[in-house]
């Protein structure tokens, strides 16, 4: 088969490589039909080279047909899915809490992490991802949602990881209907945290830097600025001069603006130079993270509120203004999305013929999976009014 596969920093090549087998009575093997690039795929293309070997498959965002199912999977050949990015059994300790991502069954427990995630480096054990023509779904007696034939692929794609992303940032949050919700970011995780607060009745502020993902974000009714002080200013005044109720940040490990960023930055590309032996170590005990936007979500939240962080971080040297975190009495809130606990939610809504979240408007590029390596570089890049690319594994590549 094809499939997307890491060769180097910023190298993104497509290789044919060995289809996928069951190897256990509760796996499944699907047809890839689409699967999206997504905002932490992009920490894999730079910052996280040291964590990579090269020829990984990458990729977790993807859904499908099934087209072999083991005796215990509960599938059946046909039947269509999406899959979640990361890999639970269901019965454990952490999934019986709703807490997927720490599922004791699949913990990576040499690098002392959480649930085993689809195409995310040794950190996350090295499992074959889903920006291929075929994937084999471990534990597929609980991981992947049956969804409806009648609906095109993007209505449900996004269940793999954007969507319950968001509604976990916003659940952490701690906000409800008539609170304020600032978000930093608008990339794609960013536009849905958005749209899912004023879903529910919040209104929301954004700061983003690209013009086209604000206009975007805009047309759905979210009141959208330019990073800067002023843009902070504008929102506390709107806030009666307290700030907003919660901050989402959206951003993560790869933020830009200050100067401890471009240090932050510099350290991370270093890393993607030197020996394994020597990055490893550096990036699991002295990495820093750029953290210009979670700076700003901690000046911007009033005092008491929450910061809720959905953009993936990465550094354990990170510094972090403590005194403000305590003066204001801000709750930090965090972790990757458990994916199973927030479907029955989000569900109904993307079957909804409204489309109240806009999932309508949200794919800005769909294009064949051999054009992976162009499209990373573009999205990185954030060519060409890139938001959110979507690979189509079965078509043809472009002439």
């Amino acid at each position: 088969m094809k499939a997307a596969t890491w060769q180097g920093t910023r190298k993104i090549s497509v290789e044919t490589v060995p289809d996928p087998t069951l190897q256990a009575d509760n796996d499944a093997v699907i047809e890839v039909t689409s699967t999206a690039i997504c905002g932490s795929d992009l920490h894999l293309y730079e910052v996280l080279g040291p964590f990579m070997n090269e020829g990984d498959i990458v990729g977790h965002e993807p859904m499908g047909r099934v087209v072999e199912a083991g005796s215990a999977s509960g599938l059946s050949v046909g039947d269509r899915v999406v899959v979640p990015f990361q890999i639970a059994c269901g019965r454990c300790y952490y999934c019986s809490k709703g807490l997927q991502t720490q599922c004791e069954t699949t913990q990576v427990r040499e690098h002392g992490m959480g649930a085993q995630l689809f195409g995310y480096s040794q950190l996350y054990g090295s499992v074959p991802g889903g920006q291929a023509e075929y994937l084999r779904i471990p534990h597929a007696d609980y991981g992947p949602i049956k969804v409806g034939e009648e609906l095109p692929d993007h209505r449900y794609l996004f269940l793999s990881d954007v969507l319950p992303t968001a509604w976990q940032a916003v659940a952490y949050a701690k906000v409800e209907q008539g609170d304020s919700v600032a978000v930093m970011g608008l990339g794609p995780i960013g536009q849905f945290c958005a749209r899912i607060a004023k879903h529910l009745g919040m209104t929301v502020y954004a700061i983003e830097p690209e013009a086209d993902r604000r206009e975007m974000a805009a047309r759905h009714g979210i009141l959208v600025y330019e990073p800067g002080e002023d843009s902070v200013a504008a929102i506390k005044d709107a806030t009666e001069g307290r700030g907003p109720d919660a901050v989402i940040d959206a951003v993560g490990m790869e933020a830009h603006g200050d100067m401890q960023g471009a240090m932050a930055k510099f350290s991370q590309l270093t890393a993607q130079f030197l020996p394994k032996a020597i990055s490893q170590p550096m990036m699991n005990n002295f990495g820093m993270d750029r953290l210009s936007a979670l700076y700003t979500a901690i000046e911007l939240v009033r005092r008491g509120g929450t910061v809720s962080l959905s953009g993936v971080y990465g550094g354990q040297a990170s510094p972090l203004p403590m005194l403000t975190l305590f003066d204001k009495q801000i709750n930090v809130t965090m972790g990757q999305a458990n994916v199973k606990r927030w479907i029955d939610d989000i569900l109904p809504l993307v079957e909804d013929p409204t489309d109240p979240l806009g999932v309508d408007d949200f794919v800005t590029h769909r294009l064949p999976l051999a054009d992976a390596p162009a499209a990373y570089e573009m999205f990185q890049k954030k060519e060409q009014g890139c938001i959110k690319v979507v690979l189509d594994p079965q078509a043809p590549a472009q002439a």
